[in-house]
């Protein structure tokens, strides 16, 4: 399934960069109940403030399996464009979800208003969407620190009441009980591609390692050179992350020139070796 998400007016967010010279972040004076802590394009992270949680109350997340098959790829999808009023957010492991309480109770937590919105099945599982909304605007969320914390909010839940999952995603190295048995190369796992999509907007995909705080890195790092993000998907699969924006520049689809110095920043952030605070 697409997955999309709109920033409409994101740019007045991120303040009026004109280069990317430096890794340093700054999202304007938005607040949340959350901030999302990026050093050094978000390879530094603190964990311990991560995501809330909901009270340990209530036991259903967990659905029904067997214990003896494979252990499926989660999937968590982040869609802004299906409803105009709301954000949807769709979450698989295979058929192993229960009613996930816990995880609509901890995205209440953020400040926002969550209702189930549709339970569907298919050959990849059961499909959990929800229908999110802010508490106090009653709108669809567009701040990218806030969309990053609820894709992390549902995967720190899905870390602690299916454990199994941790050797599945990325995030299992640093917050599951089992890290991946598989370390994904970002050199090798980073593609990156932009093409024209009609006269006033272009597709920009990209697909790279999965971490915290890859989703405030990416449109920080599209905004920072003047270019506009429209609208967006964002699909974490298992150890991957795999986005797609529609971007502009001026109102205007982005010319090649511009294609490829935006292509070679969003390289050159994604894969440049990790570079600790310490070293400075």
């Amino acid at each position: 399934m697409a997955v999309s998400m709109g920033f409409a007016n994101l740019a007045l967010c991120f303040g009026n960069a004109k280069v990317v010279e430096s890794p340093a972040l700054f999202f304007g004076s938005a607040s949340m109940p959350l901030r999302v802590i990026c050093h050094e394009s978000s390879r530094l992270w603190s964990s311990k403030k991560m995501v809330p949680r909901a009270s340990a109350t209530t036991t259903v997340e967990d659905g029904s399996h067997n214990g003896t098959d494979s252990t499926p790829t989660p999937k968590v999808i982040i869609d802004q464009d299906s409803n105009p009023d709301a954000t949807v957010v769709e979450i698989t492991f295979g058929d192993r979800l229960g009613a996930l309480l816990d995880t609509m109770n901890a995205l209440k937590n953020l400040g926002l208003n969550v209702v189930k919105a549709n339970v569907f099945l298919d050959s990849s599982g059961k499909h959990n969407m929800f229908a999110i909304t802010k508490a106090d605007t009653g709108r669809k969320v567009e701040d990218p620190e806030l969309l990053e914390a609820i894709r992390l909010t549902i995967i720190s839940n899905l870390l602690e009441y299916h454990p199994e999952s941790s050797s599945q995603l990325a995030m299992g190295a640093a917050f599951g009980v089992v890290p991946p048995k598989q370390q994904v190369d970002v050199d090798i796992a980073t593609h990156i591609s932009v093409s024209d999509d009609g006269p006033e907007r272009s597709l920009l995909y990209v697909e790279t390692a999965d971490r915290p705080g890859l989703l405030v890195d990416l449109v920080k790092i599209i905004t920072d050179i003047n270019i506009a993000v429209e609208s967006g998907e964002f699909d974490t699969e298992g150890l991957l992350a795999k986005s797609k924006f529609h971007v502009s520049y001026q109102g205007k689809a982005i010319r090649k020139p511009l294609q490829q110095v935006l292509a070679n920043s969003l390289q050159y952030y994604l894969r440049r070796p990790t570079t600790e605070e310490s070293s400075f």
